[in-house]
């Protein structure tokens, strides 16, 4: 009988053992850990994201620039600077109204960082310019605050 009990004695204390859980130094170590990688990785998963803004901005402004090209060959002309790039989604009002005017664009797009792109015509840079003013929204800047247009 005895023999019987020493062995359930024994078959029990692993399991107890099991159900106490961590150490405190064994959860310090494993924070120490996530904090070293959390230090290594966030700095440049940041930098990516202005990077992804930048490039996402860029393709924004080029598929702006293939819908006033389009515009052009349909009409004869760009949208005047006061019609703007609203002549892709809707039908200018004001004079020179399109005469084959279709819909470009299905709607405008805002840029990355949710300001309006900028139409110039006639432009600074070439015949009509769109720009975003990066993430500063004011023109010029250097970086993530550069202009980003359709000149690059």
């Amino acid at each position: 009988m005895r023999f019987s009990s020493l062995a359930a004695t024994r078959r029990r204390l692993p399991r107890q053992r099991a159900a106490r859980g961590f150490t405190l130094i064994e959860l310090m170590v494993v924070l120490v850990i996530i904090g070293v990688l959390g230090a290594l990785v966030v700095p440049s998963v940041l930098g990516r994201a202005d990077d992804a803004r930048v490039t996402a901005a860029k393709t924004d402004v080029s598929n702006l620039m293939q819908a006033l090209k389009l515009y052009r060959l349909d009409n004869q002309r760009f949208p005047t600077a006061e019609q703007g790039l609203q002549a892709l989604v809707s039908k200018p009002e004001s004079q020179p109204v399109p005469a084959n005017w279709k819909p470009y664009l299905e709607k405008l797009p805002t840029d990355p960082w949710g300001q309006a792109y900028q139409y110039a015509n006639p432009g600074i840079q070439g015949e009509v310019d769109v720009m975003s003013f990066g993430a500063d929204g004011k023109a010029g800047g250097e970086g993530k605050d550069a202009d980003i247009g359709s000149w690059q």
